[in-house]
């Protein structure tokens, strides 16, 4: 299968979701005509990226969220796909009947069905506006932590799961999807160059650590892995880039070369997923679940020595 990651370029607060998407349809359109028949888009693709601004009354950013998907403004994307037959996965934020946030991602077959749902689950930041920071970091403010789990889905006879930015950095992310044979994880993106909180962690090292995280995970379960950005400079604030592909030896084998709307993609076998399964990270023959409780009974750091 060819599969492409669809990077979009910064969002700024005044662009329609009418805009957003005709952006994104052009990019499904240059995939098709290059073969790719599953495209993976960022997080949050459909708006700016809102938590880095301060509201007191959070209600007042509830018009950044989805109601029902897909919905007016993305049904000409869902059409496009089914004309084409592609599968494609895209973020956005979910403003649930109950009246739930969750900034969610979605797998979507090539017939236009929603075939499986993620909602976030390692929400960074804060939750209060902190005066410290050059830039707020809110996403725990317009955000609850996701209720889905990690969950996987065959989809054009590869098995997908997703993950959504900062979760790309917790090894449990991708052993949650690993013991479930995944052989594609889509993960997309909105990350700030600059942790405004530490001079030295600047985007060099911001995106060593992206790409750290990433080609791990890939490796130490054997799969896949396709993480795209929303990137550039938006409202004023700057996101990096670096979209890439990743196969299941951990090597990079597609990367994106600027900071705007841009396709990547590369040809995966997903045989080549059976080798490290069956070897190395043979689940069955090596893991030892009796050493692992604490992993799952605590949560912050335990100091008994």
């Amino acid at each position: 299968m060819i599969v492409g990651g669809a990077q979009i370029g910064g969002i700024q607060k005044a662009e329609p979701r009418a805009t957003v998407v005709a952006r994104m349809m052009a990019l499904m359109e240059q995939a098709h005509r290059q073969g790719v028949q599953f495209l993976v888009y960022p997080e949050m693709t459909l708006t700016t990226f809102f938590p880095r601004f301060y509201v007191e009354d959070r209600a007042e950013f509830d018009h950044w969220f989805e109601t029902e998907m897909p919905n007016a403004a993305t049904q000409p994307l869902f059409d496009l796909a089914r004309r084409l037959g592609m599968g494609f996965t895209f973020g956005y934020c979910e403003l649930t009947p109950e009246g739930q946030h969750f900034n969610t991602s979605i797998i979507v077959s090539p017939g236009g069905e929603i075939l499986s749902t993620y909602r976030k689950t390692h929400l960074p930041g804060h939750a209060d506006h902190d005066p410290a920071r050059t830039h707020q970091h809110l996403e725990k403010r317009y955000f609850l932590a996701g209720d889905t789990g990690f969950n996987v889905v065959r989809n054009q006879g590869v098995i997908m799961g997703m993950a959504i930015c900062n979760d790309r950095r917790w090894p449990e992310t991708w052993r949650s999807l690993g013991l479930q044979g995944v052989e594609l994880v889509t993960i997309g993106y909105n990350t700030p160059s600059q942790n405004n909180l530490s001079a030295e962690e600047g985007i060099e090292r911001r995106v060593y650590h992206h790409e750290l995280s990433v080609c791990a995970g890939a490796y130490q379960n054997s799969t896949y892995a396709v993480a795209v950005a929303k990137c550039g400079l938006e409202d004023g604030n700057h996101m990096f880039a670096g979209s890439i592909i990743v196969d299941p030896d951990g090597f990079v084998i597609a990367r994106a070369t600027g900071e705007g709307d841009e396709l990547i993609l590369a040809e995966c076998d997903f045989d080549k997923c059976a080798f490290g399964k069956s070897t190395v990270f043979n689940f069955a023959a090596h893991r030892r679940i009796e050493h692992y409780g604490r992993i799952t009974n605590q949560t912050g750091v335990r100091i008994e020595v």
